[in-house]
This record gives structure tokens, sequence and C-alpha cells, in this order.
């Protein structure tokens, strides 16, 4: 018996010793926690930014396409949430929300008299749900408020005083849901003629890049 144990640990040593250095790691690493980004245009300029500043820290993603405003995020949040377990959900409405429509083709409308997209109340009814579905994830939750723009930009009606409104509506919101804040309406306000495309809603890549700063370090604080 002892004779052919010591035969079984010459073979075993042998074919350890065969094996490339480094085949058996002392450690197992463990996964990235796994972070979501939901949002309309402005977080889509900014994600692939964030991405590259959280690489070593965190797997950060995306839907694959524009989340738009709260009404379609009524009806695909299940969807962008899918099977996934989430440590960290970044998200952002509003734009789309405050911009006008037409009533009956509901398309982009330059017409005052043109209704918004979801107005004030009903944005709120919106986002009460959707914030209570991405509560039930267990996720850390941080709303970004909605970033500025001038008045009567290019593009569909939207109005820079709606903003306000729109904002103090979600932030009722998530203090009641004790969801975190990145107030990026604050932080881009004072440099919006360095960051953000003239007569437009949207940033410069610069200004991406610095939007991005802003997330990536609100996200890392709250990496587990």
């Amino acid at each position: 018996m002892k004779s052919d144990r010591r035969k079984f640990l010459k073979i075993a040593g042998g074919l350890l010793a065969a094996l490339p250095s480094g085949a058996f790691p002392l450690r197992v690493s463990k996964p990235l926690p796994r972070v979501l980004i939901l949002g309309d245009s402005i977080s889509i300029g900014y994600t692939p930014h964030v991405v590259e500043l959280l690489k070593e820290v965190a797997e950060v993603s995306r839907p694959a396409e524009n989340c738009q405003g709260t009404t379609n995020g009524v009806k695909k949040i299940d969807t962008w949430l899918g099977d996934s377990r989430w440590d960290v959900i970044h998200f952002n409405f509003g734009l789309h929300d405050l911009k006008h429509v037409d009533p009956v083709t509901f398309q982009n409308s330059t017409r005052e008299e043109d209704p918004k997209q979801a107005d004030v109340k009903q944005y709120a009814r919106n986002l009460k749900a959707i914030t209570e579905k991405l509560k039930s994830t267990g996720a850390v939750l941080i709303f970004a408020t909605t970033t500025p723009f001038p008045d009567k930009p290019d593009g569909p009606l939207r109005r820079a005083s709606d903003v306000k409104a729109y904002n103090r509506a979600a932030l009722k919101i998530m203090k009641k849901n004790g969801v975190l804040i990145n107030d990026l309406h604050s932080f881009a306000l004072p440099r919006m003629s360095a960051l953000q495309i003239p007569k437009n809603v949207h940033f410069t890549k610069e200004g991406s890049k610095v939007l991005a700063e802003q997330v990536a370090g609100v996200i890392r604080k709250e990496i587990r």
C-alpha cells in the first residue's frame, strides 16, 4: 500500500511539474460589481467613458437603445433589467418627457400648443413606478437630475423653464424612496457654454467626457 501511494505521489508530482506556471492561481478573483446605466442620449454620450473610467472596478453596461422618456421606461423597464443581478443602477428620465409632441402622430413637434410627451404629473407617476421596479432589484440606486439646455433649442420644442419643475418632481420621489442623487443639472449649469453644443440639448464629445467623470465618481463611491 505504501509503495502504491509513493508511486501515485510521484506520478502526480510529475504531472503538476509539467503544467505551465500559473496554471493553478493562488486565489480566484471575485467577479466585478455590475453597474447598469439607464437614460436618454445624454447618457449614451457619457457611458463609453464611464466604462473606461471604471474598467478596473466594475462591469458597466446600458441597454442598446435610447431609453427616451418615462412612458417608454414603464413599458420596457423589465426588459432592460433582464435576469441579471445589478449592484448599482444609475438612471435618468426627463428630456424626452418635457418635449412637445403631436397629439395625433406622437411625433416631435415645434408647436407650443402641442402637449408635452408626459406632463409633469404623468412624469411623476411614471417615474414612481419605474423607481419602485428598480428598488425591487436590491441594487444601489442613483438618480441623475436632467441636464440644462438653452431655451427652445434645435429639434422638438423644449422650454428651459420646464427643467426645474421636472427635476423638482423627480427629487421628491427619490427622497421618499431613499435614492441617491447625482445632480448633473447643477454640475453642468455653470459650464454649459464650454460643454454643450450651441442651441442644443446635447453635449460635445469633450462635454460628455466631463459628465462621465462626474458620473463615474458618484458610482465609484457606491461600489462594494
